[in-house]
């Protein structure tokens, strides 16, 4: 899979906000205090546990923006599998502007790469099996295109980006409507030929009524693998299937082994822990 970058446009207001909450109202108080103004120093990113690295371009444009004269050099991608310390990449330029950006930096850096880590373990786990990994819509305020981002660095997809990208009908959806087929219609009856339209079921008697109305894909939520693989046999090609409903990494390869289009996983965008990368300082000799 390709991994096409965001692009710069989108990331700078989220990193301008970032760097604008650290600095506050008077700045980095401390490296202003300590480090010589014309002090110059190489530095290099680096993990402290293996991982699978994402967000690299927030990074670098957290240090830019403070100062243009930083110069990164990068070492491993996003999407690249890395070692515990490897370095990811070299940071050198001004003292200042990098001690001033590097929290920002790496919060960005660690948080990314964690959803990316996460993600590449579910993929793992299900290697050989036709199954994609997708995320959700459970995801942190404002940070959603860098978090799907990093599911795709991960090796996983992505489901919808909004509410505008499809229909999907959940319960509550089926229970205000007043049934599937109520639901179903008056959905179908609102949007145009291009939007695809998914409807949630939870037992396979759900299932079968909204087969009979011919969505585009079924939701299967937390059901067992024994019923998952009904399920797709009830189905028969005739819609995408997806499962859903607290997938682990240990739990994934009996649920792709049913023959489910897709796994979707919440957790990946809104739990995932972080991948422990530091920022080090080292003497300015030209090896960093």
């Amino acid at each position: 899979m390709i991994l096409t970058p965001l692009p710069a446009i989108m990331l700078e207001p989220l990193v301008r906000a970032a760097l604008l909450e650290d600095l506050g109202r008077a700045g980095d108080l401390t490296t202003d205090a300590v480090v010589p103004k014309d002090h110059h120093a190489t530095t290099v990113l680096s993990p402290r546990q293996k991982g699978t690295i994402a967000g690299l371009d927030l990074a670098m444009l957290a240090f830019r923006l403070i100062d243009q004269d930083v110069d990164i050099t990068v070492r491993r991608a996003d999407g690249s599998d890395i070692a515990q310390g490897e370095v990811i990449a070299s940071v050198s330029g001004p003292a200042r502007a990098i001690l001033t950006a590097e929290r920002t930096a790496l919060n960005f850096l660690c948080h990314l790469s964690g959803i990316a880590t996460a993600t590449a373990s579910i993929v793992a786990a299900v290697r050989g099996h036709n199954a994609k990994i997708v995320c959700t819509r459970k995801t942190t305020p404002g940070l959603r295109t860098i978090e799907k981002y990093a599911v795709r660095a991960g090796g996983g997809c992505n489901h919808r980006f909004g509410l505008d990208d499809a229909i999907l009908i959940k319960d509550n959806h089926i229970a205000i409507a007043g049934g599937i087929r109520p639901a179903i219609e008056r959905a179908r009856s609102c949007v145009g030929h291009l939007v695809k339209i998914e409807v949630e079921v939870d037992t396979l008697t759900q299932l079968d009524e909204a087969l009979a109305l011919s969505p585009d894909a079924v939701l299967l939520d937390n059901m067992s693998v024994d019923e998952l693989r009904q399920a797709v046999s009830m189905v028969a090609g005739r819609a995408t299937t997806e499962a859903s409903g607290r997938i682990t990494a240990t739990t994934a390869p009996a649920i792709a082994g049913t023959g489910v289009d897709l796994i979707s996983i919440g957790w990946l965008t809104h739990s995932a822990p972080i991948l422990d990368i530091g920022l080090d300082y080292r003497e300015l000799d030209g090896q960093a």
